[in-house]
């Protein structure tokens, strides 16, 4: 994020809380402004790459290597940068991992696991091995709770959940059904046990870069399972086996993502920020439970480090107070319009000052 003032705003630092799409590191846009017109001496804007060309493709290489270097992923998972945004795996995903009338687990753990749920459920027999509806979707089922079906085709869960603040603490263990994740909000905030995974896909607009590419890590034997009828753009072994070239691929966004990756690896790699994440979140939330004004629901323990979700004590002073939040330049911290309240999204680009700033300004209103 580029740290402005605007005249609509007082003076100082502009910061965005937005859950998506949300704030990128300053370097990265400043960069990309510079290289805008021209990359190095190619002639031209990567925008004008052909995807053929040995220039784009070396970026496309670059890109999927420093990737792979970040989460240390093994030689037998394929990267894929793809098209459409996470929406679109939930129909993609019973389309290349199960047969017709396939079985899968679902754990329902908020608004975008039932967003899953509901589309895949258009293309398998989903099974709900578990549901944080009856706790009101405040926290996620341990567990100890899940009925799995061991012949399931996978096992799918949502990591974070945007809307309703909450994330996994944990790795669940889903025996020999390949585990599934849905990480498009906690994607590269913290290191992965990648081999305990079949597949993991997220879409860029949190913590990779501009809203539309998608990132697809798929484990190499679940390659050969897709449907006759899944269109090949989105067959998950036509692209690994044409290198992410079997039509024409993002190329501006995948150009963006890879000066995101290279920027995590100058700020020490994937542990590094995920111990900046953790003094963001938890300075928050110890500013959050300090007072009444405000209350977080979700339970401590599964509490989101990216998406901090919580409400004003008294209802009626949210509007005044995200009001008096955009005049002090702290964008975008409205709720998502399914839950309302308050929400600050704390992807990695956003600095530690960013937070502070809104601590300063919620003790303000509060006292």
């Amino acid at each position: 994020m580029l740290a402005a003032s605007v005249s609509d705003f007082a003076t100082g630092p502009v910061y965005n809380f937005a859950a998506g799409s949300g704030t990128m590191p300053g370097e990265v846009l400043c960069q990309a402004r510079e290289e805008l017109l021209e990359r190095g001496r190619s002639g031209m804007s990567v925008m004008e790459m052909p995807f053929t060309g040995e220039a784009f493709q070396a970026i496309q290489r670059q890109a999927v290597q420093d990737l792979r270097e970040l989460l240390d992923i093994p030689d037998h998972y394929q990267v894929l940068f793809l098209q459409g945004g996470a929406s679109a795996q939930f129909a993609l995903l019973p389309m290349n991992l199960l047969p017709r009338g396939g079985r899968a687990d679902y754990l329902d753990s908020g608004y975008w696991s039932r967003k899953a749920m509901a589309e895949g459920g258009r293309y398998a027999r989903i099974r709900v091995a578990a549901s944080g509806a009856a706790y009101g979707y405040r926290c996620i089922p341990r567990q100890a709770e899940w009925q799995l079906d061991p012949d399931a085709g996978y096992c799918h869960i949502t990591s974070n959940e945007t809307v309703d603040g909450l994330a996994y603490s944990w790795l669940p263990d889903t025996g020999g059904v390949p585990l599934v994740a849905d990480m498009t909000s906690d994607f590269l905030s913290r290191p992965l046990a990648i081999e305990r995974y079949g597949v993991i896909y997220a879409g860029a607009q949190k913590n990779i870069g501009p809203a539309g590419l998608t990132v697809v890590i798929v484990r190499d034997d679940l390659l050969h399972s897709a449907r006759p009828e899944t269109p090949s753009v989105f067959n998950y072994r036509v692209q690994a086996e044409s290198e992410g070239r079997f039509n024409t691929p993002l190329t501006y966004a995948i150009y963006l993502a890879g000066l995101v990756f290279r920027w995590l690896k100058r700020q020490g790699g994937l542990s590094a920020i995920a111990a900046r994440n953790r003094r963001k979140s938890e300075r928050l939330y110890e500013a959050i439970d300090a007072s009444q004004r405000y209350v977080c629901r979700a339970r401590q323990e599964d509490r989101s480090p990216m998406n901090v979700c919580f409400d004003l004590a008294d209802a009626s002073l949210t509007a005044e107070f995200l009001a008096q939040a955009q005049r002090r330049g702290l964008l975008h911290l409205q709720g998502h319009p399914a839950r309302g309240g308050v929400r600050a999204s704390l992807y990695n680009a956003m600095p530690e000052q960013g937070v502070d700033a809104l601590i300063e300004f919620m003790r303000d209103f509060a006292a």
